[in-house]
C-alpha cells in the first residue's frame, strides 16, 4: 500500500442507527440484529477518527402527522423530529456527543427525508470538498436505507466498503441478498463475518 493510499481521507457513513430503529421499544425497530452491531459501530467510529477519516451521522427525520411523505403508507410514524426516537442508539449517542466536542470538524451530522443518505443532503458535496473517494456504510437497514445509499454511492463513483458486522435489517434474507448484491453486482468490498 502506498503512502498516498494510507493518508487519503476516508469516511464512515452511519445511517439511521437511532432509538426508533434499534431499541427494543423503538417505533420501527430492527431489534436484536441492530443491537448486536453496537460494539462494531463504536469501534469503527473510533478507528475513523484516529486515522485519516471522517464520520457522517445521517439520520431519517419526519414531521409529526405528515401524511404526504411516501413512507406514511408503508411504515408507522418513526424518527419524529424532536423525539427520543431520533437519538442515536445506546452507547453510540454518548460516544458521538463526546467525540463531536473533541473532533468537531470530523463528525458531521445530517438529516435525510428519503432512504438514501445522498438524497436531499449535502453529503456528496462535503465528501468531494474533503477529497474523500472511499466510504464505508454502517447502520440500518441493510436492504433499505443502506441499500439506497449504496446505489447512489455506486452511481456517483465512490469506492464503498460494507462490513457485515456493522449493518443489520429486519429481514435476514433481504440483508443477505443486499450484501450479495453489493459484492457481485456493484463490486464493493464486503467484509464478511468470521
Amino acid at each position: 500500500m502506498s503512502q498516498k493510499q494510507i493518508s487519503d481521507p476516508k469516511a464512515l457513513i452511519l445511517i439511521d442507527y437511532t432509538h426508533d430503529f434499534v431499541a427494543a421499544d423503538g417505533k420501527l425497530t430492527v431489534g436484536e440484529p441492530g443491537q448486536d452491531i453496537e460494539q462494531m459501530i463504536a469501534e469503527k467510529i473510533n478507528t475513523y477518527l484516529t486515522e485519516a477519516g471522517y464520520v457522517f451521522v445521517v439520520n431519517d427525520v419526519h414531521d409529526e402527522n405528515d401524511t404526504t411523505h411516501p413512507q406514511h403508507r408503508l411504515f408507522p410514524p418513526h424518527n419524529i423530529s424532536g423525539t427520543v426516537g431520533r437519538l442515536l442508539y445506546g452507547s453510540i449517542e454518548t460516544l458521538v456527543r463526546r467525540l463531536e466536542k473533541e473532533h468537531p470538524e470530523k463528525i458531521i451530522q445530517l438529516d435525510k427525508r428519503r432512504y438514501s443518505a445522498f438524497c436531499g443532503t449535502p453529503l456528496e458535496l462535503i465528501l468531494r470538498q474533503q477529497g474523500i473517494e472511499q466510504i464505508e456504510l454502517a447502520g440500518v437497514c441493510t436492504d433499505i436505507c443502506i441499500f439506497h445509499t449504496a446505489v447512489d454511492a455506486y452511481n456517483k463513483g465512490f469506492a464503498v466498503i460494507v462490513n457485515e458486522g456493522a449493518v443489520a435489517s429486519f429481514n435476514a434474507e433481504a440483508h443477505n441478498t443486499a450484501l450479495a448484491h453489493f459484492e457481485t453486482v456493484m463490486g464493493f468490498d464486503v467484509v464478511r463475518r468470521g
